[in-house]
């Protein structure tokens, strides 16, 4: 068993090989591969590993879960004749964390980051006939410029920190293409004006055409002459209008074609405005049922088994009340948000900070070229209404974290896509922000109505002001959410932990549940809630969902509770 679908369902050519599936794999326990040549033809892998699946999974066949600062993959490729004419590129979704690449014995590039996609132009180094290809992954979890997320700095799993993740967990392919091409695209959509803007950089000389359908109907064309290395700007008019809303993902297909080059994608009109204390979602006020999802799976750990279960994630969050998610601490492959685009399911991207020492001036340079790359890479799904680059930066050693560093990824954040909002740090410690969000974990549902009372009645919110010498006061005039909530938990297990005492009944759980989110539907001047957690991950057992995503609770009973009309949403 191996992913086969396409990773970019946004981006989609029907050029392309799917190189997942076994390949040879050794570990590299002293790092020392690349000085004794182990890219070279005579070198020894003795293991199988099914790709993408990480060597820590049980689907790798591996399941070898302890550290590992470097390991080797190998396989071999036959390409033709017909293939070898235009241009060859070797895509990765997501290597952690260095990545090394060769072809042929000689190195054809290198990537740094455990959760972006890369590529290499492979055309010079590929014959007809058989191709060897080697890939080198090197990490180090306990590096305090890595930043890793929720992948555990010891032995074992504990508290919120599990299984770790090495090398290829994302799909391998190949790509053909011919010479003159589209090399990317990005969106911009106008509600008002019913339009399409598309931005294109292309190669070589040709015709760009576009063409817009809704349910196979055309309804918007445009074409531009291009030169090689040009920026085509486009605007589509689009004769019917169909939004892109909470629950409905009513998509336009798009094709687009340069020279040879075919290119299939999609797009969903909507608008995002905020106003005051609101979030608006094509000019309307929006509750935000957020759900907190850390993309872990007892069997693939980071990766999904099968894409199937990628968008069951999605449906389990929708049958409990939910209408989106917070993306924890981890860049979702594509995949997953082209089920959210599809599904008119609301999502934040977020970043893996843990592990980074946001305490150091050097951090920013780990982190901003990483954090730049994945909002480049989705910044075009509608799906994703925020961005949140980092969560929860608590003190390293003692040292508070440096204000530059989430100033500059925020600026850098808005200067790269200022169509949508971006949230500094979730939780603490706001520097500078477009929505104020705190995460407060209390389980008497009286006190946590204390919290909340005077929000909009005074910008002295008591419980916002918990870090009041580390972060910015909330003054009232920002959307207002509380984006950690709940994680209340329900297991047997000895050893699993949630937040607070565990209830001693279901109806207690669900008592407790009840209060603690009418605390949050019940105020006017609180756009959403996120509650966590969506399923059970590895000794955090306070999911809805057990880990092997079995219902803890009848999902009818936790939608009437979660999906009821807040206030905000009254006119």
């Amino acid at each position: 068993m191996y992913r086969t679908e396409h990773p970019k369902p946004q981006f989609q050519r029907n050029s392309w090989r799917n190189l997942n599936g076994i390949w040879e794999f050794r570990f590299d326990p002293a790092r020392s591969g690349r000085q004794t040549g182990l890219y070279e033809p005579e070198a020894i892998f003795p293991l199988k590993i099914n790709v993408p699946f990480c060597p820590e999974s049980a689907l790798s066949g591996i399941e070898e879960k302890d550290f590992h600062h470097a390991v080797w993959y190998r396989r071999s490729v036959s390409l033709s004749g017909e293939e070898l004419k235009g241009r060859v590129r070797l895509h990765f979704g997501a290597v952690d964390y260095d990545a090394f690449v060769y072809v042929n014995g000689k190195r054809v590039g290198t990537h740094r980051g455990g959760y972006t996609s890369f590529y290499f132009d492979i055309t010079d180094h590929v014959q007809e006939g058989e191709n060897t290809l080697v890939v080198c992954a090197e990490d180090d979890t306990r590096d305090p410029l890595i930043p890793s997320g929720k992948q555990s700095d010891r032995f074992h799993s504990y508290g919120c920190s599990y299984t770790r993740t090495t090398g290829i967990w994302q799909t391998v392919w190949l790509e053909f293409l011919p010479e003159a091409h589209i090399e990317s695209v990005r969106y911009l959509t106008d509600v008002t004006a019913c339009t399409l803007t598309v931005r294109a950089k292309v190669a070589g000389e040709g015709t760009l055409c576009i063409r817009a359908l809704y349910n196979e109907r055309c309804v918007g064309e445009a074409t531009a002459e291009g030169q090689d290395g040009d920026e085509l700007i486009l605007t589509l008019p689009l004769s019917e209008k169909h939004l892109w809303e909470p629950g409905h993902g009513r998509l336009y297909s798009l094709s687009l074609s340069y020279g040879e080059d075919s290119v299939e994608s999609y797009f969903g009109l909507r608008s995002i405005r905020l106003s005051e204390r609101d979030f608006l979602i094509n000019d309307k006020k929006v509750f935000q049922r957020l759900v907190l999802d850390q993309g872990f799976y007892p069997d693939g750990i980071y990766t999904a088994p099968s894409d199937k279960e990628l968008a069951a994630d999605i449906e389990r969050s929708l049958a409990m009340g939910f209408n989106g998610a917070r993306l924890h601490e981890k860049v979702f492959e594509e995949r997953f948000l082209y089920h959210c685009d599809r599904l008119g399911y609301l999502v934040w991207g977020e970043f893996a900070n843990w592990g980074l020492d946001h305490s150091r001036e050097d951090a920013l340079f780990s982190f901003l070229p990483q954090w730049l790359e994945a909002v480049e890479r989705d910044r075009n799904h509608p799906a994703i209404i925020g961005w949140c680059p980092f969560n929860e930066t608590w003190d390293i050693n003692g040292r508070q974290q440096r204000n530059e560093l989430l100033s500059c990824v925020y600026l850098a954040t808005r200067a790269a896509d200022p169509s949508r909002p971006c949230i500094d740090t979730s939780g603490n410690y706001h520097v500078i922000t477009d929505v104020y969000d705190l995460h407060d974990y209390e389980q008497d549902p009286a006190v946590f109505r204390e919290h909340y009372e005077p929000l909009g009645k005074t910008d002295d919110l008591r419980f916002a002001q918990v870090f009041r010498d580390r972060q910015i006061r909330y003054d009232g005039k920002r959307p207002f959410f509380v984006s950690e909530y709940g994680g209340i938990k329900w297991s047997e297990e000895q050893g699993s932990w949630g937040y607070g005492n565990a209830p001693k009944s279901e109806e207690e759980f669900l008592t407790r549940l009840k209060g603690l989110t009418d605390v949050l539907l019940d105020n006017e001047h609180m756009f959403g809630y996120c509650y966590t957690q969506l399923t059970d991950v590895e000794q955090e057992q306070n999911g809805l969902y057990t880990y092997d995503r079995r219902p803890k609770f009848d999902p009818a009973v936790i939608a009437a509770i979660l999906g009821r009309k807040a206030k905000y949403e009254e006119e």
